[in-house]
């Protein structure tokens, strides 16, 4: 009976020790999140939660397994950006009126990484800490931040929706953008905290004057470059002429005699 009771013992301890060990979660704390890195099978398609029972059997073959943690916190990262309006030095010095229209920006960007996108990470990006997961978001960060940028300096860009940005207000397509560029992103958001900005009224009527101004130069040149190209056609039609003639008289120089008598009929 003490044989069968100690027997009996030493299988509960065996089977808890190969529960315990095989227990996936155990090293993931609470709030994080795990991804089960095998030498035999390769990375686990389901991450570990705290809380969630997994319980991997080649977790018990030593040194196979190793699950690095994540903590997945919106983090935040500010940046300070300065340009000019679009042409603006062109309409400036156009008007002549000392306008500035220059702008300077003081942002926070705040994103956070989707728990779901944790596993294909690890496999296309090669994220297996930490570490790498940290670094990993200030590069998403900065590329969020040339976005904004671009975005604000360019061309194509309305006046009316930079004037909307840079008061603060939410820009649902440049948001559109950023997350169809960065699906791994759980949530984004840009925060302005202070900007100064330009007159865009001002803005917009120099501009209007300019392309007028553009417009009224374009056409006076194009119609003074049409009256020069025409003179230069008609002068070299008459050359034309008179070198047919010139090479008529030398072919038939008898015509030189008949025009020569016709002259002093007149």
């Amino acid at each position: 009976m003490k044989k069968f009771l100690f027997t009996l013992f030493l299988l509960a301890i065996m089977g808890g020790a190969v529960f315990f060990f095989g227990w996936a979660q155990l090293s993931v704390p609470p709030g994080a999140y795990g991804v089960i890195l095998s030498k035999t099978h390769g990375v686990d398609s389901t991450i570990v939660q705290s809380g969630q029972l997994r319980w991997v059997w080649y977790k018990l073959i030593p040194t196979n397994v190793e699950i690095p943690v994540y903590r997945l916190e919106k983090k935040n990262f500010t940046f300070n950006v300065s340009s000019i309006l679009p042409s603006g030095d062109n309409y400036a010095a156009f008007a002549g009126l000392g306008a500035d229209f220059s702008w300077e920006l003081n942002a926070s960007i705040f994103l956070s990484i989707n728990p779901d996108k944790l596993v294909w990470l690890v496999t296309e990006k090669n994220i297996v800490s930490q570490e790498a997961l940290n670094a990993y978001e200030q590069e998403i960060a900065r590329e969020i931040e040339v976005t904004i940028l671009r975005t604000l300096t360019s061309g194509e860009t309305d006046s009316l929706r930079l004037e909307k940005i840079l008061s603060g207000s939410p820009d649902a397509e440049m948001e559109r953008e950023i997350k169809i560029k960065f699906p791994e992103l759980d949530d984004f958001s840009l925060i302005i905290k202070s900007a100064r900005f330009p007159d865009f009224i001002l803005y917009r009527q120099v501009r209007l004057l300019y392309e007028e101004f553009l417009a009224k130069q374009f056409e006076y040149v194009s119609s003074a470059l049409g009256k020069k190209a025409e003179k230069h056609i008609e002068t070299q039609f008459h050359f034309d002429e008179l070198e047919r003639y010139g090479e008529l008289l030398t072919k038939y120089p008898v015509l030189l005699e008949y025009l020569s008598m016709e002259k002093g009929r007149e």
